[in-house]
């Protein structure tokens, strides 16, 4: 038995390092990316018990999960398969504005109304046209320094120049959505409300994923990807922020392998949901999530289809 022990503590705090971004994936033991592993400090038994929801939640699912989950105000963190690389879809977005507001505030200059219309478009609809043209104005050189300078060590883009293609980590996500939800010297506390805020106004058809079950009185603030390459294999993300009524904690679901669009969406929901029921528990008329009625299995867009 203590050996057990030993070696679960010893599993919890390598998922603690790789929620966090702080090591790479090849460093962690074979255990702590088999299955996801909670750990804190201050909460070991709430992390015990969200670690065995996350499990349920994942189990018998098709396809592979990645979850990284971090909660600021306990001290809990959440890692499974958490330094696994994905084609970004359109989670991406989030890091192109972020570069953005991080290559303006290098220029000493506010956002041009251009630009502000491209961001808002980009985020709040996923507009692809707004993405590309923000991806090429930021460019490769400002967005490998972004990347360098936030912490994101394991997030790499793609040689050809994709932007759907980058190859993110859900550990990364989550050191990106640190950089919005906390002071720090990347992003001005403007810079880090302007993005919380578009996030928060996505469309109707894209409050999925990691919204659902948000408690009422928790904002969230979300952004989605959704890319079958060549046609199958779907690849479906989500990454939230959650805050108010005292709440301060991260999301990331990165799902590759999933039969359809509304399959991964339902990996990703059964892991929120999870989450949100043990970190924030009691809570009134939670958020649905799901895909709304009728809606279309049809690629965000983020890559050609010849790609």
């Amino acid at each position: 038995m203590p050996e057990l022990l030993a070696r679960t503590l010893a599993a919890g705090a390598a998922a603690t390092a790789i929620a966090a971004g702080s090591v790479p994936a090849a460093a962690v033991p074979a255990r702590a990316q088999d299955g996801p592993v909670c750990a804190s400090a201050r909460h070991p038994v709430l992390a015990g018990r969200l670690g065995r929801r996350i499990t349920a939640a994942l189990r018998g699912r098709t396809g592979t999960e990645s979850v990284a989950v971090y909660d600021r105000k306990r001290g809990v963190r959440c890692g499974v398969r958490a330094g696994r690389h994905y084609d970004s879809a359109s989670v991406v977005k989030a890091t192109i504005l972020a570069a953005l507001l991080r290559e303006a505030a290098d220029a000493h200059r506010p956002l041009t109304a251009a630009e502000d219309a491209l961001a808002t478009k980009m985020i709040t609809e996923s507009d692809n046209r707004a993405a590309s043209a923000l991806w090429t104005s930021v460019g490769r050189a400002r967005l490998t320094r972004f990347l360098r300078r936030a912490g994101m060590a394991h997030t790499t883009l793609d040689p050809d120049g994709h932007w759907g293609l980058t190859q993110i980590t859900a550990a990364d996500q989550i050191t990106l959505l640190r950089r919005l939800t906390e002071p720090n010297a990347l992003l001005t506390g403007k810079a880090r409300a302007y993005e919380l805020g578009l996030m928060h106004q996505v469309i109707p058809s894209q409050r999925w994923g990691t919204t659902a079950g948000t408690p009422a009185g928790i904002t969230w603030h979300v952004k989605n990807g959704w890319l079958p390459r060549h046609g199958k294999v779907w690849r479906v993300h989500s990454v939230g922020a959650f805050t108010g009524h005292g709440e301060d904690y991260l999301i990331a679901v990165l799902t590759q392998g999933a039969p359809t669009m509304a399959y991964g969406v339902e990996t990703i929901e059964r892991v929120a949901r999870a989450v949100h029921g043990d970190l924030a528990p009691g809570a009134r008329v939670p958020v649905l999530g799901g895909l709304p009625d009728g809606a279309p299995e049809t690629s965000d867009g983020s890559v050609p289809p010849d790609a």
